[in-house]
């Protein structure tokens, strides 16, 4: 099968729509398929590990947040798809690059798969006030054209049919349980982190003003407790001042990262606006138990009472009460076994062969019509 991937976001990017974008390009090649991507250009010029060609459409940064990048309208993505003789087009959260990629798709009538990643309208909601009927109006209308839209979490799926999405279909995302594992865990590193032994809680993931990691300061403020903030983003500055005692990591990537992961008593997620949150999937992974909003993504993921804490959107003191109930070093290695044995069957080769029956499932629909 001849795939293209049209995504907003492509390594050397870290964000969850590269990574799940790579990962698909992974598992097509590994399964004896012929991937290729297209995505915006980086900054930087700098390729990727992907196992496959990778179109570079150019782009310009984001106002206010340069690490994002807009694909600006080019030929390249219908010449791309016609010179693959692409089977079908699969969208990664479309909504500019994607756009395109969608109508070119139905100009070569070619059969398109929409993955939705991205809370747009509440991103929309946290940086404008503004624009998420807006939003939803374009989000509709890529996905409405699509064969099908494959939405990663149950609350996600609702949201889309709330907004008048059709063909609608669950597709999770999966997790390098190899990589993400309990025994990362690095007694020197909790030595630097913790020197007088204390509960390490750490936040993985971007910071940005829709992430709400300014919910930790009150964690900040427990006696015994080291709040470890792993990621970098346009709000890094503001949480330095507002979470006072925290350790900032930066942007830490593949073996280190998990290292990081494992070595954390807790993980606590603050956004409320997650699709997915892939975070969590490896925080469990690393059996290390969860604090999480009782909102979209992981609401699917964490087992409240079980493999960790959902706690009210939006209150830092939920947040830090949940902290001081995981002190409990019992409940948090209970937590952290089941954590990671739900997630245990979740690979990306498992997640991988969902995809590529909803490929099949497409495909066949097409065929049955022009019969």
């Amino acid at each position: 099968m001849r795939v293209v991937i049209v995504t907003e976001s492509f390594p050397p990017d870290v964000n969850g729509v590269a990574h799940c974008a790579l990962q698909t390009a992974r598992h097509l090649a590994a399964r004896g398929h012929q991937p290729l991507v297209i995505a915006p250009a980086t900054a930087t010029g700098e390729g990727s590990d992907a196992p496959c060609p990778v179109i570079r459409v150019p782009s310009l940064p984001l106002p206010g947040y340069p690490e994002v990048r807009l694909a600006l309208p080019s030929r390249r993505v219908a010449a791309a798809i016609a010179a693959h003789r692409a089977d079908l087009v699969h969208l990664a959260s479309p909504f500019v690059l994607g756009v395109r990629g969608m109508a070119a798709a139905a100009r070569l009538n070619v059969p398109a798969v929409a993955v939705y990643q991205t809370d747009l309208a509440g991103y929309a909601r946290t940086y404008m006030g503004t624009g998420e009927g807006a939003a939803w109006r374009r989000l509709r209308a890529v996905h409405s054209a699509a064969d099908r839209t494959l939405a990663p979490s149950t609350s996600a799926l609702r949201d889309l049919e709330e907004h008048g999405v059709r063909r609608v279909r669950l597709w999770p995302r999966g997790v390098d349980t190899d990589r993400f594992r309990p025994e990362r865990r690095d007694a020197a590193l909790r030595r630097e982190l913790a020197p007088h032994g204390e509960l390490l809680v750490g936040y993985v993931g971007r910071l940005a003003p829709e992430k709400q990691v300014e919910l930790l300061a009150d964690v900040c403020a427990l006696d015994g407790v080291r709040v470890v903030v792993t990621g970098d983003g346009p709000s890094a500055p503001a949480l330095r001042a507002a979470l006072p005692g925290a350790v900032f990591l930066g942007r830490r990537t593949g073996d280190e990262l998990a290292r990081i992961h494992a070595s954390l008593d807790v993980f606590a997620h603050t956004g409320p606006y997650e699709t997915f949150c892939q975070t969590v999937q490896e925080a469990m992974a690393s059996g290390v138990p969860v604090i999480a909003p009782a909102a979209g993504g992981p609401l699917d993921l964490v087992g409240h009472g079980r493999t960790g804490l959902l706690v009210p959107p939006r209150d830092a003191g939920a947040v830090r009460d949940a902290v001081l109930k995981l002190a409990d070093p019992g409940l948090r290695a209970a937590y952290g076994q089941a954590g990671r044995a739900a997630v245990r069957g979740r690979t990306w080769a498992a997640v991988g062969d969902l995809l590529l029956d909803h490929y099949a499932e497409v495909l066949g629909a097409r065929a049955a019509v022009a019969a």
